[in-house]
């Protein structure tokens, strides 16, 4: 038997893959944020299935579950909203299920931060205005930043910025980005992306704030900060120029590889 990690997506039910909704439909007992997942997502479950609300256990509590589950003979679809890869705290449940011989896989699903972008209408890497995206979050009552990877540090790249996890703590983004981008900058928040109650706030580093605080968000929200998402005057991308050989060998924009037809 297997726990399958399942990306459930942003928020929208009809957001996870069609390889997530089979292994749900496939799988007799279900774990899954209470507080994220949408009740239309868990009609997938098979009739009958064990449906455990992951919000107020431990990761003690959590594994107990897995482990029984297992032992049961029951494959388990362990749904982590978002993407597993990006803050779902999967690692830590991988390393105690391999403690205990429980095998396990991973099914991606889309990041909180691609549907954001989405609702903004946005591409995150414009030619010529940015080509590097930092994923990261703000400092609070969590897991303390490792060593280079302060806001202010990575903000000095000036690369596009999409923060989880932050609003919170939106007045500190906010302190620690201005010496590097400037009031003017463009920023945008993007609350429960995909979801009832979905909020869109656009404007610049120097006044996103006051917009956030007038909008009383306070959780399920992505900041983005860059020159991307005002980006109107830039050059075409060279994959579909015109005066590139479409059939270069090892040309890594080529669809087919740079191999001949």
């Amino acid at each position: 038997m297997t726990v399958h990690f399942i990306g459930a997506g942003p928020g929208a039910a009809d957001l996870i893959t069609v390889r997530g909704q089979q292994l749900l439909a496939s799988c007799g007992v279900c774990l899954y944020p209470g507080s994220l997942t949408p009740t239309d997502l868990l009609a997938h479950c098979p009739e009958g299935a064990t449906l455990v609300d992951t919000a107020d256990l431990t990761l003690d509590d959590i594994i107990a579950e897995l482990v029984a589950a297992q032992e049961a003979g029951h494959d388990v679809a362990r749904l982590c909203s978002g993407d597993p890869a990006v803050y779902s705290a999967v690692a830590e449940q991988m390393r105690r299920l391999d403690a205990a011989g429980v095998p396990y896989d991973v099914t991606p699903g889309v990041p909180a931060f691609s549907a954001a972008a989405a609702v903004l209408g946005r591409e995150l890497t414009v030619p010529t205005v940015g080509q590097s995206l930092v994923l990261t979050r703000a400092q609070a009552r969590s897991t303390s930043m490792p060593e280079g990877e302060q806001l202010a540090t990575l903000g000095a790249s000036g690369a596009t910025l999409a923060l989880h996890l932050a609003v919170n703590r939106v007045e500190q983004v906010v302190d620690e980005l201005l010496p590097h981008y400037g009031p003017d900058c463009p920023a945008a928040v993007v609350a429960k992306a995909t979801q009832p109650g979905e909020t869109v706030l656009r404007g610049t580093l120097g006044d996103i704030a006051g917009q956030v605080r007038e909008a009383r968000l306070n959780r399920a929200a992505m900041i983005f900060v860059g020159k991307v998402l005002a980006a109107e005057n830039f050059p075409d991308s060279f994959l579909y120029s015109a005066g590139r050989e479409r059939h270069a060998p090892g040309d890594p924009y080529c669809e087919n590889g740079g191999q001949p037809h």
